[in-house]
């Protein structure tokens, strides 16, 4: 799909930034409501990732490994729901969210950029029960869809959202970059765009770029980028970096 079809098809908002994991701190864990509400306060997209439950509900979390966020170990995909709320918290306190707990509170206020986290090829149950929660969705434009693993976007392609294709520059996974034609846009990670063809294919078709911490990192990206997925930099400097490019 051409660049300006995607941008017509996503929330303008998207374009000033998107922040990786919700707008999180040293206060506010990463994927919690907090840092969820903190983007919807500040008015900025934000970005999530989705796991699949043991019984089969979305849980809003970046790893399969609770450890990291929450201190205690456990694999969201061997748990059920009401295992998780009632056993674990992340660090600042708050309840994993399901992902319609996050579109509850968000309303549409601000778009959601929402990532498929496919575990032990479980990529189609995921898949097939985000569409299920189609109906909560009011307007398509408020949200896009992404993973690294295209087999959990290919049956997407008539939910009417757009999807980007993640990729990592590692050399094992730079063979994902060649299925990008069957999706919308792109997410790269920032090494990609050292690359001339790289460099020109984002002339004429949507891309983003992850994960973005510096001032200085926006702006040498920001002639090749649509937007940016950034952490750990002010909402206010990535928006501005990609404005005034």
């Amino acid at each position: 799909m051409k660049k300006q079809q995607v941008i017509n098809n996503i929330n303008p908002l998207v374009l000033k930034g998107i922040a990786h994991r919700g707008l999180w701190n040293e206060e506010l864990t990463e994927n919690g409501i907090p840092a969820f509400q903190n983007a919807i306060d500040h008015n900025v997209a934000f970005e999530l990732d989705i796991h699949l439950t043991k019984d089969n509900q979305l849980l809003v979390c970046h790893d399969s490994e609770l450890y990291r966020t929450t201190g205690k170990k456990g694999i969201i995909e061997d748990l059920t729901l009401a295992e998780i709320k009632e056993n674990y918290r992340l660090h600042d306190g708050s309840s994993l969210p399901t992902l319609e707990e996050v579109l509850a509170l968000t309303s549409e206020r601000v778009p959601i950029i929402i990532e498929l986290k496919a575990y032990q090829r479980n990529h189609k149950r995921l898949a097939l029960r985000f569409l299920e929660c189609l109906p909560l969705i009011k307007d398509k434009k408020n949200f896009m869809l992404i993973s690294f693993d295209p087999r959990a976007l290919l049956p997407l392609k008539k939910s009417g959202i757009m999807r980007s294709l993640l990729v990592v520059r590692d050399g094992k996974h730079d063979i994902i970059y060649a299925f990008r034609h069957f999706f919308e846009s792109v997410d790269l990670d920032q090494r990609f765009f050292t690359k001339k063809n790289v460099q020109r294919y984002s002339k004429k078709h949507f891309v983003n770029c992850w994960t973005i911490e510096t001032e200085e990192q926006a702006k040498a990206l920001a002639p090749y980028v649509d937007t940016i997925t950034f952490q750990k930099v002010s909402h206010d400097t990535i928006a501005s970096v990609l404005e005034h490019r």
